[in-house]
């Protein structure tokens, strides 16, 4: 008998049966579904039936659809941005909008089996549709992460250090000019022509989603810092970095050389004597790929940049000094030098004088070099 049918309430006599259950049917959805797994297996369309219906088709029969992408990804490439101060909750939600992974659970589910497992903020080379396993492993090979990272050389004009930025970031150039041409925002005192001289050349690595005002910023913060270790007031930083700029330009790659020169202009004002820097020349004619300036470009009084027609120091930096520069700037060398000259431009090499007879013999031997060889002439160009 059946012990089941004595539980449901039958009467218990000998010949007592237990009733049969109706049995369900499939319903209209199962018999569908179950001709669409039939059709689309054994013809041609068994791609589109099973891209179209296949969750539905695993619902009604029962089978959890998996909740992970297989493989490295699609070959689809996306930035995924990972902020200061997101944790492994944050991660596993971008990762899942941007369908890098198939499921928030996924990903998270590698995060509870190890708690060491951190993030560094950044932007990372993905691709869509990518395993758990493989988006972890992406995040954290260094090697997909995108550095904004731009180098700022010595010597090089501020337009030139915010392309430089522009082209290693998402800013638009444009807005980093807007900030630029608003420089007293930063502090740069309004008699400052520009923000030429303030944006300190070095290395730097931006964080994701960096403004333009918070780039700029990082720069004249640096330039700042140098001043201050270097002993320089905030009344004098103006007339250091002017002095310290022409410094720079006017070095080449002897940074032994730098004292000397900056004691040169500093005797020169010293005796009311004009700079006569041709790197000043250039900079106001907007020119800087050359070292050589005419009779015209030198009596030019309207180049407010000109120190051969102009006296003292011209109104602005020339460029971007580094910090040797100004150093050289704030303590130059002892001397009594009033010349110099590059006498070989591929080595920098530079020779120092007292008076202009020992000048004059030194530009001979530049023009010499100059002639000596096809080379050497195309650095006198």
């Amino acid at each position: 008998m059946s012990r089941r049918a004595l539980r449901e309430g039958s009467d218990g006599g000998a010949g007592a049966r237990p009733r049969k259950k109706k049995r369900r049917g499939r319903g209209p959805w199962g018999w569908i579904i179950a001709v669409l797994v039939i059709l689309g297996l054994v013809t041609a369309g068994g791609v589109y039936v099973w891209s179209n219906y296949g969750e539905k088709i695993q619902e009604v029969l029962g089978i959890a659809p998996p909740n992970d992408y297989e493989g490295a990804g699609n070959g689809e490439e996306i930035t995924i941005v990972i902020e200061p101060g997101d944790i492994g909750s944050d991660v596993a939600a971008k990762l899942e909008r941007a369908g890098v992974t198939k499921t928030f659970d996924a990903f998270y589910a590698l995060l509870l089996e190890d708690s060491s497992i951190t993030f560094e903020p950044g932007n990372y080379k993905l691709q869509k549709e990518m395993s758990a396993a493989a988006a972890l492993e992406a995040l954290r090979d260094p090697a997909n992460r995108i550095i904004n990272r731009v180098t700022i050389p010595e010597g090089v004009s501020a337009a030139t250090a915010l392309e430089l930025i522009a082209a290693s970031t998402e800013i638009p150039l444009e807005e980093l000019q807007a900030e630029a041409a608003n420089f007293t925002q930063f502090g740069i005192p309004a008699n400052s022509p520009s923000i030429e001289g303030w944006l300190f050349p070095a290395t730097y690595t931006f964080d994701p989603g960096v403004t333009a005002n918070g780039a700029i910023k990082m720069l004249v913060d640096q330039m700042y810092a140098t001043l201050d270790a270097a002993g320089v007031a905030p009344e004098n930083r103006l007339t250091v970095l002017t002095m310290a700029s022409i410094v720079q330009r006017e070095s080449g790659p002897n940074l032994e050389d730098m004292p000397k020169i900056a004691r040169v202009f500093q005797n020169r004002i010293d005796r009311g004597m004009l700079l006569q820097s041709d790197a000043t020349v250039h900079y106001g004619l907007g020119d800087m790929s050359s070292v050589w300036t005419s009779p015209e470009e030198r009596a030019d009084a309207s180049n407010p940049y000109n120190t051969y027609a102009n006296p003292g120091l011209p109104i602005g930096p020339i460029g971007l000094p580094g910090a040797d520069a100004v150093n050289a700037a704030v303590g130059p060398a002892d001397g009594t030098w009033l010349y110099f000259v590059t006498v070989n431009l591929k080595t920098g090499e530079t020779v120092f004088s007292n008076t202009l007879a020992e000048h004059d013999r030194a530009a001979k031997q530049l023009y010499a070099w100059c002639e000596e060889s096809d080379e050497n002439a195309a650095y006198c160009g």
